[in-house]
């Protein structure tokens, strides 16, 4: 198996023998994790039930953890879940990785769909399962949401949707993600939506692919599912505390895959995710530093804000220099949209021409930053 370097990879081997202008203090806006602290009410919790490392945990999680996820589902979306209906999860990057392995092993010749540019998981799963691959490229003339080509779509054993979208931000209605669910039946594929930023919104709370299933008369959730994270939610990524939920009889065999998978989460942190994907007041209080951080975008950068995740999808003339020049004479990183994409069947990269900047930190460090963007932009 050959895998693409990671984007990070990318950037640093762009960015080797450059020395960065030690005038300015290092800012990272490149990955996509909160700078802010896991707020105390969970670190108190994992530190309390520290002592149940002596415990092997269940592959399938503790139910307190299951019934936690469920009561988000339900109090966010409005989705009552049953319990062959969601899974717990060591976060979402293994689920992303091993399903497709899962789904797609007794396939000959397997398919798989995902949007374009991509979390880089997505092609790691492909690769892993011998998958061909068709992009969907989200692009400036699409509003970034993906076309429809039914006859490709035919074709696919399994489509990976990612909305709110990183990096391009972009959000799908419930209507659109409820065409998507009509298609998953027609043609018969696995529709799999990554909403891992579903909570990382501006204004209105965005849908959830359940809703949508629901909202077009699918109810069982047949051939859809969607995963979701604390990470991005709850400021808390080494929680790894993630689900996958919808169509049963899909999780049926994946729960017996995962029992040979060895992703059991430990009991402390599983503890831990309970209390946070129960509260959501900790959430309202982030949403509000992003959404701080997109004003001060709109207002030093003159780009629209985004209604939700917490990336700038910026379109600049030459990024991979720009890239260089700000580092070396503003010490910010941002990461190149291409390194984010491939080029599809037709040749086209539909991350060139484009930055993507995480406003990840507090407000006023990002205040900082988007300064420094603009001088070098200038």
């Amino acid at each position: 198996m050959h895998f693409e370097p990671y984007p990070f990879e990318k950037l640093t081997a762009l960015l080797e023998g450059i020395t960065p202008n030690s005038d300015y203090s290092p800012i990272a806006l490149t990955i996509g994790e909160p700078q802010f602290e896991t707020p105390a009410f969970i670190q108190k919790s994992l530190c309390k039930h520290s002592e149940e490392l002596r415990r092997y945990p269940k592959t399938a999680g503790e139910s307190y953890l299951n019934e936690s996820m469920r009561g988000f589902v339900a109090t966010r979306f409005g989705v009552e879940l049953k319990p062959s209906e969601l899974i717990s999860t060591f976060g979402t990057r293994e689920v992303l990785f091993n399903f497709p392995q899962f789904y797609l092993f007794d396939t000959q010749n397997p398919v798989m769909a995902y949007t374009n540019p991509f979390y880089q998981i997505y092609e790691g799963s492909a690769i892993a399962s011998r998958a061909r691959v068709i992009h969907l490229n989200l692009t400036e003339q699409n509003s970034f949401k993906p076309v429809v080509d039914e006859a490709k779509l035919a074709e696919c054993d399994l489509v990976i949707l990612n909305f709110p979208n990183n990096p391009t931000a972009s959000v799908l209605s419930l209507d659109e993600l409820g065409e998507w669910v009509k298609l998953a039946l027609k043609h018969d594929f696995c529709l799999i939506n990554d909403e891992c930023y579903s909570e990382i919104y501006t204004a209105e709370k965005v849908p959830s692919l359940l809703e949508a299933s629901i909202h077009v008369g699918n109810r069982s959730f047949k051939n859809v599912l969607v995963i979701n994270s604390i990470s991005k939610r709850s400021s808390a990524p080494g929680l790894r505390s993630g689900f996958i939920a919808g169509d049963a009889e899909i999780l049926k065999g994946y729960a017996q895959y995962r029992t040979y998978v060895g992703c059991a989460s430990p009991l402390p942190l599983q503890a831990a995710a309970a209390m946070a994907w129960a509260d959501d007041v900790h959430v309202q209080a982030a949403r509000e530093v992003y959404a701080q951080n997109f004003k001060a975008a709109r207002e030093i950068l003159g780009v629209e804000s985004s209604d939700a995740t917490f990336y700038l999808w910026l379109k600049v003339s030459d990024p991979l220099e720009f890239t260089r020049r700000l580092y070396r004479d503003y010490n910010v990183k941002v990461l190149p949209g291409e390194f984010l994409a491939r080029e599809d069947s037709c040749g086209e990269n539909p991350g060139i021409g484009y930055l993507r900047i995480a406003l990840v930190e507090e407000t006023a460090r990002t205040i900082e930053a988007l300064h420094r963007l603009k001088e070098a932009l200038q």
